[in-house]
């Protein structure tokens, strides 16, 4: 059974960083694209972050462009999300997650929630202003 398990929330001051982690268990990861999310409560899962399973695309909501910064070291099975100039607006549980289809990196998948198979259990993340 494939498990996503992530880890790096907590809560932080406005203008803080944190760094997300994501690892795999009990199935591939150099050969999907993966992506984060969040959502916030009454709201609907986001778009974050997606990155290509070879590492060299990458896609940003523009919400987080130039503060959010998604990795992945396929020999370790781990997806990073290093998070600068934390928000108020930025506090969600976020969300890791593997597309469904393997060798694929096109944009308008990488932003679909509904594109991806896979998810882990969610990391709380608060930033208080």
């Amino acid at each position: 059974q494939v498990r996503l398990v992530e880890s790096g929330g907590g809560l932080v001051q406005a203008g803080d960083s944190l760094d997300l982690s994501c690892t795999i268990s009990g199935g591939t990861f150099s050969s999907h694209s993966m992506g984060w999310f969040l959502q916030a409560p009454g709201t609907e899962r986001e778009f974050v972050a997606a990155i290509s399973w070879s590492g060299n695309i990458k896609f940003y909501a523009e919400s987080v462009k130039g503060r959010f910064t998604i990795s992945r070291d396929n020999a370790k099975n781990t997806l990073n999300l290093q998070m600068n100039s934390l928000e108020p607006a930025d506090t969600a549980i976020y969300y890791c997650a593997r597309l469904g289809n393997s060798y694929y990196s096109g944009e308008y998948h990488l932003r679909n929630a509904l594109r991806y198979s896979i998810w882990g259990q969610g990391t709380q993340v608060t930033v208080s202003s």
